[in-house]
């Protein structure tokens, strides 16, 4: 090959490479994922002392070898400044963001959204639980328990720079109890809207209109909104349609990403008041997985930071997991079966008798696991103001059954009834099979179905659309027998989740004596009265008082254990490794 063709084919190969470059598409760009981030893994953990369980529930036994191991807080944040790079918390929960609107949403996911992007008067720390400042820096209560006077912090302010002031408090309250939905049945029948009154710009005062024994610890579920937006976004509706996936707080943290069905991201607000005991968190992720086991998974690869809605199995499962630290504590937290007690077969009060004594309740602490959880004996939890351990209440008694079908107007069984349970909680799952095979023994057929959270709420607005059975996980807002009796036994609450149809004159009477009585004596008097009736007029089949169960990586730091409401987390303490 001479040298002059030599050069002229390797010029021509280097102008076609040119040429094939130039033709070739662009490089197509990243996009950020719209699933959570997984989170870094962290070293296995040094072992831990498991501190002391707050002492209001009822004492429970140790842990066997194979159960999962007693919790501990994790440690504290070695520093509050924010990271350069990202720190994203995630928690799994099978249960959707409903409503955000603080004066709307009820349920420990709305809980859990509410407190991170609103601040209320007080909220609660420690393990007992105790109310301490928040928005209010101060307060005084008057002689006879009507007058409570706060002084508010001065430099707190809302997300949009508007300053929280007195008039914003009022706004508030008077809000929530124009609604009346949510948290306004903690405190509505002791207050109006003359309660509340502006002192100054920094001084509110609320007179309630007769005595009410628990208001102070109603209070950190009383969130304040920023007048301005509220207003602004009114609508039709005093603003709940905006307010249902926006918000007008003044919290710790904004919403970010609103993606229902797979994810609610917070992100941090930098301008937040609040400056002492901050973690390096700059957001959150609350991730929708509905399946336990896939909460468990999730925490046990690290895909997840928390999950809140573990099972017995789950924990046991997690024990030894590299990399994970377990948290079972007792908590007022109860499990119970409700009737449908105004619409279809079991408006029959002996036939919700012979249901509650066929039922298998051995069972039913097998399936929760009998080291972490107790027979309920009556309505209120062990340990608590008023609670008769003495209670006589059901318990599986084939042949007390019989006799009470006998007396119904079924007295062959013979009919068809439904039960509902949360999609993807297993243990719901597995009580229904119980209820299952109870009523199979009085010839009545058990028809189980799941549906999501907020699709099962929505049937309890009706009694001809709430199911037969209908399983409800009630866990204490506040410390006090008031925070289990009216919402799940006052009949003004029915329509609601927390007691769709049960109505009885005589137990709204105890219950209002007990909220509004001035000495301890006569409370306990009316929930002894309150505890007798409810089992006469067998609204539930009584379950089963549960610790609660979490799982935490243990990159979290700063997170403590508080026995209200512990699964709706509070972000603003915790830190990432």
């Amino acid at each position: 090959m001479s040298k002059l063709f030599s050069r002229v084919l390797i010029a021509a190969l280097v102008a076609l490479a040119i040429l094939v470059v130039a033709c070739a598409p662009a490089p197509t760009p990243t996009v950020a994922p719209t699933a959570a981030p997984k989170p870094t893994e962290a070293p296995k953990p040094a072992a831990t002392t498991a501190p002391a369980p707050t002492s209001a529930p009822a004492a429970t036994a140790a842990p066997k070898p194979t159960d999962a191991p007693k919790p501990t807080d994790v440690p504290k944040p070695t520093t509050a400044a924010q990271p350069a790079t990202p720190k994203v918390l995630i928690v799994a929960s099978g249960q959707d963001i409903s409503m955000l609107d603080p004066h709307a949403g009820d349920g420990y996911s709305n809980r859990a959204m509410q407190r991170n992007v609103y601040d209320p008067l007080v909220r609660y720390e420690g393990n007992p639980a105790k109310v301490v400042p928040a928005l209010a820096e101060s307060w005084t209560v008057s002689a006879d328990g009507l007058e409570y006077t706060f002084k508010l912090v001065k430099d707190a302010k809302f997300h949009d720079g508007s300053p929280v002031t007195a008039e914003a408090v009022q706004y508030s309250f008077n809000r929530s109890l124009k609604l009346k939905k949510g948290g306004n049945w903690m405190f509505a029948s002791a207050m109006d809207e003359k309660s509340v009154t502006v002192v100054d710009a920094n001084t509110v005062k609320i007179k309630l209109t007769q005595p009410f024994a628990p208001f102070m610890s109603v209070l950190p579920w009383m969130f304040i909104v920023n007048p301005k937006q509220v207003e602004a976004n009114k609508g039709s509706d005093e603003g709940q349609t905006w307010l249902k996936d926006h918000e007008a707080g003044s919290g710790p943290f904004t919403i970010k990403r609103w993606e229902p069905g797979n994810l609610y991201e917070l992100e941090r607000f930098a301008g937040y008041w609040k400056k002492e005991g901050a973690g390096n968190l700059t957001g959150a992720i609350w991730k929708i997985i509905r399946e336990t086991s896939s909460q468990r998974l999730a925490v046990q690869k690290g895909d997840a930071h928390v999950a809140v809605d573990l099972t017995y199995d789950d924990m046991v499962a997690l024990k030894g997991s590299p990399g994970v630290v377990l948290v079972m504590e007792p908590e007022y937290r109860t499990f119970s079966l409700k009737f449908n007690v105004q619409s279809g077969p079991f408006a029959d009060v002996n036939l919700r008798k012979a249901a509650a004594y066929a039922f298998d309740y051995s069972a039913m602490l097998d399936a929760e696991g009998a080291d972490h959880a107790a027979l309920m004996v009556g309505p209120l939890p062990p340990g608590i103001l008023g609670a008769d351990p003495k209670l006589d209440v059901p318990r599986m008694d084939l042949a007390k059954a019989k006799e009470y079908l006998a007396k119904s107007k079924y007295p062959n069984g013979g009919v068809k009834v439904s039960y509902i349970y949360v999609s993807g909680l297993e243990i719901e799952r597995k009580f229904g099979l119980i209820l299952l095979d109870a009523l199979k023994k009085l010839n009545i057929e058990l028809d189980m179905k799941q549906l999501v959270w907020t699709d099962m709420v929505a049937l309890t607005k009706d009694p001809k659309t709430t199911p037969d059975f209908f399983p409800v996980y009630q866990t204490a807002n506040y410390g006090d027998p008031d925070n289990i009796a009216y919402p799940t036994y006052h009949g003004s609450q029915n329509g609601n989740w927390t007691n769709p149809t049960y109505n009885s004159a005589k137990a709204n009477e105890y219950i209002d004596k007990a909220r509004t009585a001035t000495t301890e004596a006569d409370r306990i008097k009316a929930y002894g009265d309150l505890q007798k009736q409810l089992v006469e007029d067998a609204p539930d089949i009584f379950g089963v008082l549960e610790k609660r169960k979490l799982a935490f990586r243990d990159s979290v730091t700063g997170w403590k254990f508080v026995p209200v409401a512990s699964n709706a987390i509070e972000f603003y303490p915790i830190s990432l490794k």
